[in-house]
């Protein structure tokens, strides 16, 4: 499998977008609604599965579009090629804040497990896929179920990931517990089972839940500080009630200076 190589820039600290640069008949392949911009020249394609040029015939597409629905994603990907005679610039931009994590495949193994929604977009060439967890424990409380993402190649991938990114070197043997949402991304050789917190007043008032991720090297890990689910969550317990009014926050008066300002 040979990827196309691309050139890339990353702008931004905590809303980053992605300017990949692509030389004639270059593609790069994108989840829906994932581009930001891009210059003239450079075309879209809509393709079933994951547009890689691994999948040939009707068949493996429809394949490769059925897996990707296991994941929760759309049956389709978008493929953009440069269909210019000079290079021409693409951006991709991250959906909530956090930070774009570059990977290139030739040097990870050909292979990088990742949550289902970190993928943003990668070279041609690059497949994602499917994982199957294959232990029960890791398929009902891993936090992703038994499906995880796998992204096999030799070219260029990023992911986006929530808050700050954390890249760990695991020695062989050497553990690392994760809160199950916080996990990223692993190497295909790191072994990945989950493991319970012990005690039921912990799990229960700990506020951690009742599982953690525990990662065994050797391979790289990646770990997020915000998961987008907590981000949610902090959201919707903030958001007032429906037919409530919002009172401003920081003001001392609260109902008192709507009563005066003639609101009921």
């Amino acid at each position: 499998m040979n990827a196309h190589e691309i050139d890339y820039k990353l702008y931004g600290d905590d809303m980053q977008f992605v300017e990949i640069e692509l030389d004639p008949q270059e593609s790069v392949i994108a989840e829906a609604g994932g581009m930001m911009m891009m210059e003239d020249g450079i075309t879209m394609e809509t393709v079933f599965g994951d547009g890689s040029q691994s999948e040939k015939g009707f068949l493996n597409k429809l394949v490769g579009a059925g897996k990707r629905l296991l994941t929760g994603e759309s049956l389709f990907m978008t493929v953009f090629t440069n269909n210019s005679t000079g290079k021409r610039r693409i951006s991709f931009a991250a959906p909530y804040p956090g930070k774009i994590i570059p990977m290139d495949l030739s040097e990870l193994g050909g292979k990088v497990i990742c949550q289902k929604d970190a993928f943003l977009c990668a070279a041609k060439g690059v497949s994602v896929g499917i994982d199957f967890q294959r232990k029960l424990g890791t398929g009902f409380f891993g936090g992703e179920g038994f499906i995880m993402q796998k992204l096999e190649g030799d070219g260029l991938a990023f992911l986006h990931a929530g808050g700050t990114i954390y890249k760990r070197e695991l020695q062989p043997g050497e553990k690392l517990r994760i809160d199950t949402g916080c996990l990223v991304a692993m190497t295909k050789e790191v072994d990945y089972d989950i493991e319970y917190v012990g005690k039921i007043k912990t799990a229960f008032f700990g506020g951690e839940g009742l599982f953690f991720a525990t990662l065994t090297g050797p391979g790289t890990v990646w770990v997020q500080s915000l998961p987008f689910s907590r981000l949610a969550d902090r959201i919707i317990a903030a958001a007032p009630s429906t037919g409530s009014r919002s009172v401003g926050e920081g003001s001392i008066l609260g109902s008192i200076g709507d009563w005066l300002d003639g609101d009921d």
